[in-house]
């Protein structure tokens, strides 16, 4: 039981990236799925999350991302992508993905908490933004 994520690398202030999170040994059809990052020196932040586990999907982003990520899933392959528009220098960090099963009441106040998510980590992809 896994989360695999891959697609981060170096690119300049505006480009994009597409990173993904691959599970393995569950479906992520059961599970609302975040993204979390780290930059150097800080604390781990909320970046998005889909929850569509009980039939409807539910998108949340950060204020700081809203309108250039975009958060996708595709339950045939088991994987989610993070689409990354417009990247900015402060957009560099580690990003990591989490599932969780949360229930769907308490998604929309709790999916932006890290601690909410307790064993099924990524194990992180590094988001350079520069010039």
């Amino acid at each position: 039981v896994q989360l695999q994520a891959s697609g981060g690398g170096s690119v300049q202030p505006g480009g994009t990236l597409r990173l993904s999170c691959t599970a393995s040994g569950f479906s992520l059809g059961d599970y609302a799925v975040a993204w979390f990052r780290r930059a150097p020196g800080k604390e781990r932040e909320a970046v998005s999350c889909i929850d569509d586990s009980d039939g409807y999907s539910q998108y949340f982003y950060a204020d700081s991302v809203k309108g250039r990520f975009t958060f996708s899933k595709d339950n045939a392959k088991n994987t989610v992508y993070l689409q990354m528009n417009n990247l900015k220098s402060e957009d560099t960090a580690v990003y990591y993905c989490a599932a969780e099963r949360i229930p769907d009441t308490f998604v929309q106040s709790t999916w932006n908490n890290p601690r909410v998510y307790t064993d099924l980590w990524g194990q992180g992809t590094l988001v350079t933004v520069s010039s």
